[in-house]
């Protein structure tokens, strides 16, 4: 089990692993333990390429019409549009459509010039990433409550191939659950925020041994973002 590492010195913020940054981000915890991992890691990223995007056949993309149908002149979509966007196109299925918060963050995942703006290539990738956790939530909803449970909730995870501690996986319980449930909106703002913590995490960890420093400001800059 990883412990959580968060030390804080001066301006710098040293995050020892994946795990201890979820478990402070979501409790702030003041914990401190000196304790650095001894194995890598397990999570998407480490060696991997972020979700791809297939060819379409003749160059004809189906997602161009639900983009351009929202889009302004510039090409981009803010929260507002993308939230219309999706729940346009049905990707939701018979679960609640997205709430603009959730929107928010998505763009916010791939929003690499920090725009706020989503252009269609980030689109076509966050589409992609929504139908892995989609399919893999209905895999867990087997009664179609459209909400899953704890235990539910840690294989899914483990699916995605992020190795949490069980003190992460409760946090993470407190911060997205309902009445010990998760719903389809909040599963899927849970992998976003944990996706592009990661990927900010893996940009740091230059070795990817799973352990990285911030300083302060970058710390705050990458945490209040998502």
């Amino acid at each position: 089990m990883s412990k959580v590492n968060i030390i804080i010195s001066g301006s710098s913020i040293h995050v020892r692993t994946l795990d201890s940054a979820v478990h402070f981000l979501l409790s702030h915890s003041k914990t401190i333990v000196p304790s650095p991992p001894k194995t890598t890691m397990a999570y998407p990223g480490y060696g991997q390429q972020p979700f791809g995007q297939q060819p379409f056949p003749g160059g004809a993309d189906p997602l161009w019409g639900y983009f351009s149908s929202v889009a302004g002149a510039d090409g981009q979509i803010d929260s507002g549009e993308l939230q219309r966007c999706l729940t346009s196109s049905g990707i939701s299925g018979t679960y609640n459509p997205f709430s603009i918060e959730t929107c928010r963050i998505m763009i916010n995942m791939l929003d690499r010039d920090y725009s706020g703006k989503m252009g269609f290539n980030e689109f076509k990738e966050l589409w992609t990433a929504l139908n892995q956790w989609k399919t893999t939530f209905m895999q867990y909803d087997r009664d179609r409550s459209g909400t899953v449970e704890a235990h539910e909730l840690h294989a899914a995870l483990s699916a995605f191939g992020y190795n949490l501690s069980p003190n992460a996986h409760n946090i993470l319980m407190k911060r997205y659950a309902t009445n010990g449930r998760v719903a389809f909106d909040d599963f899927v703002s849970l992998c976003v925020r944990l996706r592009g913590l990661t990927d900010q995490f893996r940009r740091r960890d230059a070795q990817g041994v799973g352990m990285a420093n911030f300083q302060y400001d970058d710390f705050i800059q990458v945490t209040m973002f998502m």
